[in-house]
């Protein structure tokens, strides 16, 4: 048989990203007007930066009390739901924050916002339920972060623009009294329409990827489907079987039903209806067993957390740090080589920005990161492999931290600002390439589909308290260091923690995907040769976000009904399926992302 490349479903990954632009968007579009915020609810100056930390600090400490609640959540009732109800919590939080009159109902507010939304591991589910194949997860997997460079790049211009309209437009708004009493309100407002956005994408026409809910009713999906009809878009007339699911892929092809000979001998079931063209599904697949936390947490599980929490304490903290260091005054005058300054540690000052420079730097930083995303990462794990990468990337971290401080050394203006930019590009080589391999990695771990979204929430729960505790560390340590002469303080500390957080990826081991995983014959009692196996590997089709499935043809009747094969029960009138044991070996992944370069060039 010809063989089949696997694709990326380019719609539903377009669909998800539209549904999670708004977050980013509303999260940095805080950025640029918090002090002036805090400031108008009464707040000394000098305690402003203190608060300012406190109401980002409150917001990831919630985040992370709250994520494992979330995931089980999106595990019983669906990956669709739960995004969608933390896009509207979200979005209300969003609201009031802009009408906070008090500092108390800010940090509360802010705190809720936290709490209320899990959506950071569910999404990141849900993607890698969407693409189960190895070669596809680089490209799937730089999706969302690309988004969120590109909601980075757009909210703290979004949050300066609309803050105090009243004073920056006085002809416009000047009149409002609305706008005079809450001048925060509008950035808010403008940035709920976009999550009305997000919120309408999400409910008309993203489809769950959890499979034990895929076959249920999805009265969102029906409405979108008629409004894409009446709009004159492609319709699918899908009958109401229970059963029926959405394929994820694009234009896919309907492989044969297995035969009953090539299923494993554990897994063969019998039909009472050997004629039905459509297999019978196994009743049990109803059934739904919370994951205990023995299978969550196993051994590369856990290794994978604990480099992901790293990962986000020290990148984060850098961050946070940088614009505090590009706003210090420089050093006055010439140095004193034997007083003030001396070598390697005993040197202070920084660039003296402000920050409509600052703005200008990480506007830049924000496009570098988008690219590197979208144009570098793909092709990049596909030559090297995604554990390769993630350990290149654990080396360069010290490394960046460690050389950050001595750009102030540099006595011309342009070269210092060279040495600043070149060293702010490698580190977001770094970091981008960093986390979606860390993601990629750390599903892979999971010993089942059943226990990701679980899994999903506890990465959140630790990378929320590594982005908490990373920043206010990294805070203490530069006010620290700043009053004995010794600015570099914070970077060597981030340095340290780096070399940490790179002792454990030397011991993650690169899985297959879950997905994969429960397809995998161990019988290992298949005639098929090696041709047949290349043959079965490209037109076996994988239901992305379950175990490996087959389309059954069945004619026009059905588009293609997927299910877990271990859940079918095949007729066995059909005699000319493709061998399982064949088709889902691990050594049929290609192992060396090697389709993945091809699929980069030809998109």
């Amino acid at each position: 048989m010809k063989a089949h490349k696997p694709k990326l479903p380019v719609q539903q990954l377009a669909i998800l990203a539209v549904a999670r632009f708004a977050e980013p968007l509303a999260f940095t579009s805080v950025f640029p007007y918090l002090p002036e915020m805090i400031a108008s609810f009464g707040v000394e100056k000098k305690d402003i930066a203190k608060w300012a930390g406190a109401t980002s600090a409150v917001f990831s400490l919630a985040q992370s009390v709250t994520a494992v609640p979330w995931g089980r959540a999106s595990d019983r009732f669906g990956r669709k739901p739960t995004v969608i109800v933390g896009l509207f919590c979200t979005m209300a939080c969003f609201l009031i924050w802009g009408v906070s009159t008090s500092l108390p109902m800010a940090i509360v507010i802010r705190a809720i916002q936290g709490a209320s939304n899990g959506n950071v591991g569910i999404i990141r589910t849900m993607v890698a339920e969407m693409v189960p194949e190895k070669e596809l997860q680089p490209r799937a997997f730089s999706i969302m972060p690309l988004v969120w460079s590109i909601g980075s790049i757009f909210g703290p211009a979004f949050g300066g623009f609309f803050a105090k309209p009243a004073d920056r437009f006085p002809g416009l708004f000047g009149g409002s009294k609305f706008l005079n009493a809450y001048p925060f309100a509008l950035p808010n407002i403008m940035g709920s329409i976009i999550f009305m956005v997000s919120l309408t994408t999400a409910l008309l026409f993203l489809r769950e990827t959890l499979a034990t809910k895929r076959h249920s009713r999805d009265w969102g999906l029906a409405v979108g489907a008629r409004i894409s009809e009446a709009l004159g878009g492609r319709h699918h007339h899908h009958r109401g079987h229970r059963h029926r699911r959405y394929s994820f892929q694009d234009d896919e092809a309907a492989a044969p039903l297995l035969a009953a000979d090539m299923l494993p001998s554990s897994k063969r079931r019998t039909s009472s209806a050997a004629s039905s063209p459509v297999a019978t599904i196994d009743p049990r697949f109803e059934k739904v067993e919370p994951p205990t936390m023995r299978a969550v947490f196993t051994r590369q599980s856990v290794i994978n957390l604990i480099s992901y929490t790293f990962l986000a304490l020290h990148s984060v903290a850098y961050d946070q740090v940088l614009p505090v260091f590009l706003n210090y005054p420089e050093h006055e005058g010439p140095r004193d080589w034997a007083g003030d300054t001396r070598l390697p540690f005993v040197f202070s000052g920084g660039f003296g920005m402000d920050s409509g420079r600052i703005g200008t730097i990480f506007t830049l930083y924000g496009v570098v990161c988008g690219v590197i995303q979208f144009l570098v990462f793909p092709p990049l794990c596909a030559r090297f492999g995604v554990l390769r990468c993630f350990r290149g990337c654990a080396i360069v971290f010290p490394v960046v931290y460690t050389v950050t401080p001595y750009t102030v050394l540099v006595a011309d203006p342009t070269w210092r600002y060279a040495a600043l930019v070149a060293v702010m590009c490698t580190k977001a080589f770094a970091v981008i390439i960093g986390f979606p391999c860390t993601t990629i990695l750390l599903t892979n771990s999971a010993a089942s589909l059943s226990v990701l979204g679980t899994l999903n929430g506890f990465a959140t729960t630790f990378s929320a308290l590594g982005r908490a505790l990373g920043p206010a560390l990294a805070g203490a340590a530069f006010s620290w260091g700043v009053r004995r002469g010794v600015i570099g303080l914070p970077w060597w500390l981030l340095a340290g923690a780096a070399v940490l957080g790179a002792v454990p990826v030397w011991l993650i081991e690169e899985g297959e995907s879950p997905s994969r995983r429960r397809g995998v014959d161990d019988d290992d009692d298949s005639d098929g040769n090696d041709e047949d196996e290349e043959d079965a590997d490209g037109d076996d089709v994988q239901l992305l976000g379950g175990a490996s499935r087959t389309a059954i043809n069945a004619g026009d009747a059905l588009d293609a009904v997927d299910v877990p094969e271990d859940r079918i029960v095949p007729d066995p009138a059909a005699r000319d399926g493709l061998p399982l044991s064949g088709s889902l070996k691990s050594s049929s992944v290609f192992q060396g992302y090697g389709s993945l370069a091809g699929e980069h060039r030809r998109q």
